[in-house]
C-alpha cells in the first residue's frame, strides 16, 4: 500500500496522530487510544523509506535539515484527504516521524464543544488573549476557530505566524497574511518584529517561547493590536507565573504590571477521556476584571483562582467546575476528574457539596477524607 492510500485510510477514521518509528508496526491515535496497521514490525529501512516518500509528497522537499539536524517541521497536503503537519527525527540512530492530522476545513465551534464565550473573546479589539494546555490539547483549532470569527465577521488584517502552519484560512471579510517560521521567515520573533509594519489588526503568534518573543508580543498588544498566542500551562495562575518566570528577575516588577495592562484573558483547555471511549474537551476562562487586574499588578498570583471560581456570573469558569459538569452529565469518570484536575482538594470539596445539595443525594451524606476520593 502506497504512503497516500496508507494516509488516506488511517485519516478517514477520525486519527488525531500517525507515529512512524522502528520496531513497532505502523501505529495511530484514536481518540486518546493507539492502534497499530498489520502485524510488521517497522525497520529502520521501512521507517526511512516511509519518510522519504512523506518528504517527495510535500513538494519534494529536501531531507538535508533532517540528516544534519536532527529534526524537521513541516506541513503538506493531500488533495481529498487532509493536510498533516509532521515532525520528522532521528531516534537510536533511525529517522522516525509523528504525523498530526489537520482536516481541510476549520471546523466549527459547536461541533467540538467550544463555548461560543471562548469564540467571542476574539472580538476584542486589542490585547493578549491566550489560549493554553498541554500539547494535544487543541490550542490550535481553538484559535483556527477565533481566526476564522474575526475573518468571518469584520474587516481585518489578520497576520498568523505558525510553525508550521496548519488550518489554511481563505480569504473572506478580512486579509489573512499566513508565515511559516523557516519557509517564510526565520523566526517568530524576526516575523512579530516585522509584522507590526505590516498594517495588523489581528496578530495570531503560533507559540511564545521565550522572553524576547514574550516581550515584542505585549508591546504589540499595548499598542493597539490584538495579540492571541498559547503556552504549555494548565491553568491562568499556571500561565501567569510562566510568563514572569521568562524574564530575569530585575525586569519581572515591570513585567507584572505590563501584563495587568494588556492581557484580556487566558482559556486553558484539555481533552478528556470519556465513559464511552471518546474524548471531550474541559476548559477554564479567565477574563481580566479589576480583581485580577490587581492581583497580577501586586503579584497575588495565588489568589487568582477564588477570583476565577467566585466570578461565574461574568462568564468565568475553573477548570474544576468544568470537571464538575462534565462528571454530574455523566460524560467521565470520577478517575478521569482527579486525572486532569491541578486542585483535588477543591476538586473534592465541589464534588461533596453537589452531591449535597442534590435532591437525589442521601441526606446524611458525609464530607470524603482526601484519600476518599478515586484520583
Amino acid at each position: 500500500m502506497s504512503i497516500v492510500d496508507t494516509l488516506s485510510t488511517i485519516t478517514a477514521q477520525g486519527t488525531s496522530d500517525i507515529f512512524i518509528v522502528a520496531g513497532r508496526e505502523l501505529t495511530y491515535k484514536l481518540h486518546g487510544r493507539m492502534y497499530t496497521i498489520g502485524e510488521s514490525r517497522l525497520m529502520p529501512g521501512d521507517c526511512a523509506q516511509l519518510i522519504s516518500e512523506i518528504y517527495a509528497l510535500a513538494d519534494n522537499r529536501e531531507m538535508t535539515r533532517l540528516t544534519e539536524n536532527g529534526d524537521d517541521d513541516f506541513s503538506f497536503a493531500i488533495k481529498g484527504v487532509a493536510r498533516f503537519r509532521i515532525n520528522a527525527y532521528k531516534q537510536r540512530g533511525s529517522l522516525s516521524a509523528v504525523i498530526r492530522v489537520i482536516t481541510f476545513h476549520i471546523p466549527q465551534p459547536d461541533e467540538l464543544g467550544i463555548p461560543e464565550k471562548i469564540i467571542t473573546l476574539s472580538e476584542k479589539k486589542k490585547g493578549l488573549v491566550l489560549i493554553t494546555g498541554p500539547a494535544g490539547s487543541g490550542k490550535s483549532t481553538t484559535l483556527a476557530c477565533m481566526v476564522d470569527h474575526i475573518n468571518s465577521t469584520r474587516e481585518s488584517h489578520i497576520i498568523t505566524l505558525e510553525d508550521p502552519l496548519e488550518y489554511l484560512h481563505p480569504h473572506k471579510k478580512s486579509i489573512v497574511s499566513q508565515r511559516e517560521v523557516i519557509s517564510d521567515t526565520d523566526s517568530y520573533l524576526t516575523a512579530l518584529r516585522a509584522s507590526l509594519r505590516q498594517s495588523p489588526d489581528v496578530i495570531l503568534l503560533g507559540e511564545m517561547r521565550d522572553s524576547d518573543t514574550i516581550s515584542v508580543a505585549m508591546t504589540a498588544a499595548e499598542t493597539g493590536h490584538l495579540v492571541l498566542s498559547t503556552l504549555h500551562t494548565v491553568g491562568a495562575a499556571n500561565t501567569i507565573e510562566r510568563i514572569i518566570d521568562a524574564f530575569p528577575p530585575n525586569q519581572q516588577h515591570q513585567i507584572y504590571i505590563q501584563l495587568s495592562m494588556v492581557l484580556q484573558a487566558v482559556v486553558s483547555q484539555q481533552l478528556l477521556p470519556t465513559v464511552d471511549g471518546k474524548i471531550v474537551p474541559a476548559f477554564e476562562i479567565m477574563t481580566l476584571n479589576p480583581a485580577i487586574r490587581t492581583n497580577i499588578r501586586e503579584k497575588k498570583i495565588q489568589s487568582i483562582d477564588s477570583v476565577i471560581d467566585t466570578s461565574s456570573q461574568e462568564g468565568m469558569i475553573s477548570m474544576n467546575t468544568s470537571l464538575l459538569n462534565l462528571l454530574k452529565e455523566g460524560k467521565i469518570s470520577e478517575k478521569t476528574a482527579f486525572a486532569f484536575t491541578t486542585n483535588a482538594e477543591n476538586l473534592t470539596n465541589k464534588i461533596y457539596y453537589a452531591n449535597k445539595n442534590s435532591a437525589d443525594a442521601p441526606a446524611q451524606a458525609a464530607k470524603p477524607e482526601k484519600r476518599g476520593i478515586l484520583w
